[in-house]
């Protein structure tokens, strides 16, 4: 092996260019491929530009051509030469540096490399658990340099793009106390305290709420948030979020805000161009239509409401669901493109995602083909085709149950079908703006009711007068921003004075002693003048997941968590020594 030594890299292994032919330079990076041929060694040079054919010819330099015949893949090298034109039987159009080659003077190996477990390359995807276990290997492959590059370039022109609009980026305590925010918290013991434990932050909410009632008036932060939670394709138990929080602004000037930074983000790192203002739909419309509060709006497909007309049917089952406080509700396929094996095969997929069973009506020329069919009068049938349009090669998909399983079932069957059909275009990039959602939803175990988004979230002005005679009713100044299916971001209007917020401390069980001990420097802050306030937090994960075009934000996190939340590539969580534990007061009881 030898050193760097004075040696200096010119370009980078991307970037030689035809238009360089007959200039000296020097490159360095990992051996990609060893071909021999002939007598001559050819090399693929790579660093993160890209890769470089480098040509190693005894006639030129006895010792490179003699070092590059022990070389291996990913080992280390830097080389002098020449930069030449490659004979036009050896062009690789596939390449920016596929016409040219540097013919080697000299070779250095600056380090040696065991056998990788899985080759560098872009066609190779390798099992997850061994990309995790060897992730700096796998930041090497091609994508995962451009899921990364793409992230940065995300950051850079979201703080761009909010300097611009006159916010101070504010960093806010990572170690601060443990709050109920909907979340497990994770716990940090205190040494200097016995007993005493920090809380690493699920989110900035209450700091950025007090830098309101400092004055700050347009504050935000890319920051890391932590929670202690079950973990999906979409979520980390360590998360980036793009935090922000204004003072004297309503849901418009939120609106406003994020659709420019969109705009923006489309136009500068897609290169697209996107239409605004964003759609707004109420929750309500959102659970009815699509059966979720973040709907995939590229596709249509959208749920129908069945209950009136299928409640005066034979059909006993539909009708006590109905009698009963349930729902009939379904989707209409066009042009059926199912077998009868294929249509037997959407049942136990719907018990999957917790419906009882699947009915079916496929209407046909010669009428109805459906094990319903018997239990429903033509009179009825013609009723029900008329109101749901239904016409020959329809095809109508039916869940009959509670409300809440109504609508989970329908809109995973929904996204499902939109998949396998291929009605989703996968290049469009559609926002949408989710609002009215409810302020609380009462919890049957817990006995009381349970904020939907946070306790500090404002009511709508219209439904003050519910909180005390039907508080469910009660719709939140909080909104979402959903692209293509999936939650970007959320954001409410805060509570700003006092006896509001206590007031939504008490309906939520929150009693005085509790609100005073775990929130009294919130409510002490809004006794001193807080401005009205509010904002929103997108995930930063998620948008660079999206806007990569990946299916999992593992793929845009250099270093990310399984799905037990663990680090195969650190082997953490792990234990800690005796010691330690005895300076923080604690006992490991397993």
């Amino acid at each position: 092996m030898e050193s760097l030594g004075d040696w200096q890299r010119s370009c980078y292994c991307g970037e030689p260019r035809v238009t360089q032919v007959g200039q000296p330079l020097t490159v360095m990076g990992w051996v990609h491929s060893r071909r021999d041929h002939g007598g001559v060694t050819f090399v693929d040079v790579r660093d993160r530009s890209g890769l470089v054919q480098i040509v190693c010819n005894p006639q030129v330099s006895p010792a490179a051509h003699t070092q590059a015949k022990e070389l291996r893949m990913e080992y280390v090298v830097a080389a002098r030469g020449r930069l030449e034109r490659r004979s036009q039987e050896t062009i690789n159009p596939n390449i920016p540096t596929g016409g040219v080659e540097l013919v080697v003077e000299e070779l250095r190996v600056l380090n040696a490399s065991r056998t990788p477990p899985f080759p560098i390359d872009a066609d190779t995807e390798p099992a997850e658990n061994t990309r995790l276990r060897y992730r700096y290997l796998d930041l090497r492959r091609p994508k995962m340099f451009e899921n990364l590059r793409l992230r940065h370039r995300l950051a850079k022109v979201v703080r761009d793009y909010l300097d611009g609009e006159e916010f101070l980026e504010v960093e806010t305590p990572v170690l601060t106390r443990s709050t109920p925010e909907g979340a497990r918290d994770y716990l940090v013991p205190s040494r200097v305290i016995p007993g005493g434990f920090f809380a690493l932050p699920q989110s900035p909410q209450l700091f950025k709420q007090l830098l309101m009632v400092s004055g700050m008036e347009k504050y935000f932060q890319i920051v890391r948030c932590f929670r202690d939670e079950d973990l999906r394709a979409d979520r980390q138990p360590e998360f980036t979020q793009i935090d922000i929080e204004m003072s004297f602004v309503r849901p418009d000037d939120v609106f406003q805000l994020i659709e420019g930074m969109m705009v923006r983000l489309c136009k500068e790192v897609k290169g697209i161009d996107i239409p605004t203002p964003f759609p707004r739909m109420p929750y309500s419309q959102a659970m009815a239509r699509f059966g979720n509060d973040k709907p995939d709006i590229r596709f249509d497909l959208e749920i129908q409401e069945l209950s009136a007309l299928f409640s005066q049917t034979d059909i006993k089952v539909f009708r006590q669901i109905v009698a009963d406080g349930g729902v009939v509700r379904g989707l209409i396929v066009s042009d059926d493109p199912f077998s009868r094996k294929e249509l037997d095969d959407l049942i136990p997929l719907a018990q999957d995602f917790g419906a009882k069973g699947l009915a079916w009506i496929r209407l046909t020329e010669d009428g109805w083909q459906s094990p319903l069919a018997k239990f429903v009068s033509d009179d009825r049938k013609k009723e029900i085709e008329a109101t749901l349009g239904l016409k020959p090669k329809d095809l109508l998909l039916m869940v009959a149950d509670q409300e809440q399983v109504a609508c989970e079932v329908l809109s995973r069957l929904r996204l499902y079908l939109g998949d396998k059909l291929g009605l989703i275009p996968k290049d469009d990039m559609r926002f949408l703006w989710v609002t009215d959602f409810p302020l609380v939803e009462y919890d049957a175990d817990e006995g009381r009711y349970m904020a939907k988004h946070h306790p500090f979230t404002a009511p709508n002005d219209q439904d003050l007068a519910l909180l005390e005679t039907d508080p469910g009713k009660v719709r939140a100044f909080a909104y979402d921003v959903v692209l293509n299916g999936v939650e970007l971001g959320g954001g409410s209007i805060r509570i700003h004075r006092q006896d509001v917020q206590q007031e939504i401390f008490t309906l939520l069980g929150i009693g005085e002693a509790e609100a005073q001990e775990k929130f009294g420097f919130l409510l002490e802050a809004l006794s001193y003048g807080a401005p009205p306030h509010g904002g929103i937090a997108l995930g930063f994960d998620r948008l660079a997941m999206l806007f990569a075009g990946m299916d999992s934000l593992r793929e845009v996190i250099a270093f990310p968590k399984t799905a037990r939340a663990q680090c195969l590539m650190t082997q953490a969580p792990g234990g800690v020594d005796t010691k330690q534990l005895r300076e923080l007061s604690i006992k490991v009881d397993l």
